[in-house]
């Protein structure tokens, strides 16, 4: 067996021989959110009320939670579906309000979480999480009031599958039922390429001396950003490697896909519509309604 300091070494030449630009989707090109120790950290993050890179504060969600029952036209007793839930922190917050919701996320940690506060926030009655892949979950169809696919969640899967979840949505929906979307604003992404490093023993990427290594590339061609990392373990000298692919939508091709899968009327809000949120002129947010006829566009 190989002694840290050999495969530290190992780890070190592995980066220094690394395709030059990464491939895109390569092993999921996502952040490994159900493995479960990296799930239990992404959990404390967005726990913490600190930033909002994980979960925006709790202030912030309050004030997109009114946003999202007016625009939404949420009462007591709607149907949510809330795709990629996290710790189910808008799920509560809404089920608070009478709604009835239903989370789906493949993070075990977030999904005992928001379980457990639910059930502590006197509201369990009225929230559903599921553990699973939002790809592969099966929604009763023709029942939700409204669908969410907030903080930019949709861009981390293929085109493809990002198309195949649009659908899902229109699916779930009753006719007439809304749906929001909230994506990057593509004229607000940083394209620039850029490297970074920091050391840490605790953190997102471990909690015990690690080194990270970060590098970002823009594919203009395909609208992508590829962010590449590379996590060593000083202890072990295990080295984690992950790629995280964001898909960027232009406004008129995000309607369009929306119109391709029944959705009509889209209302493009940039910068969260003027919801005080620190980062609000970095989103776009698409509210659309599920055509009360069902067609789909060529």
């Amino acid at each position: 067996m190989l002694s840290p300091a050999e495969q530290i070494a190992g780890a070190l030449w592995r980066i220094y021989r690394r395709p030059e630009k990464p491939t895109a989707w390569q092993n999921g090109g996502n952040l490994p959110w159900n493995d479960p120790e990296f799930a239990r950290r992404m959990l404390r993050e967005h726990l913490d009320e600190s930033h909002g890179a994980a979960s925006r504060r709790s202030a912030e969600r309050a004030r997109q939670i009114d946003w999202l029952r007016r625009r939404l036209d949420l009462a007591p007793g709607s149907r949510v579906l809330d795709l990629t839930c996290g710790p189910g922190l808008y799920a509560i917050a809404l089920a608070q309000h009478g709604c009835s919701v239903t989370g789906v996320d493949f993070s075990p940690a977030s999904i005992a979480y928001a379980r457990d506060r639910a059930a502590a926030a006197g509201v369990g009655d009225r929230c559903t999480f599921f553990e699973s892949d939002v790809r592969t979950f099966t929604p009763e169809a023709g029942t939700y009031d409204a669908a969410l696919f907030i903080y930019g969640q949709l861009a981390v899967f293929p085109r493809s599958d990002a198309i195949a979840l649009l659908d899902l949505m229109a699916t779930a929906l009753r006719p007439g039922g809304r749906t929001c979307v909230e994506l990057l604003d593509p004229e607000r992404i940083d394209k620039r390429a850029s490297t970074w490093w920091f050391t840490d023993d605790t953190g997102l990427w471990g909690d015990a001396p690690f080194l990270h290594l970060g590098e970002r590339t823009w594919d203009d061609a395909a609208a992508m950003a590829l962010e590449r990392f590379y996590v060593i373990h000083l202890p072990t000298g295990r080295c984690d490697e992950v790629l995280l692919c964001d898909q960027s939508y232009a406004a008129a091709e995000m309607v369009a896909l929306l119109a391709q899968a029944g959705f009509a009327d889209t209302a493009v809000y940039p910068a969260w519509d003027g919801v005080a949120l620190e980062d609000a002129a970095e989103w776009i947010v698409y509210v659309a309604h599920k055509e009360v006829t069902a067609r789909k566009q060529a």
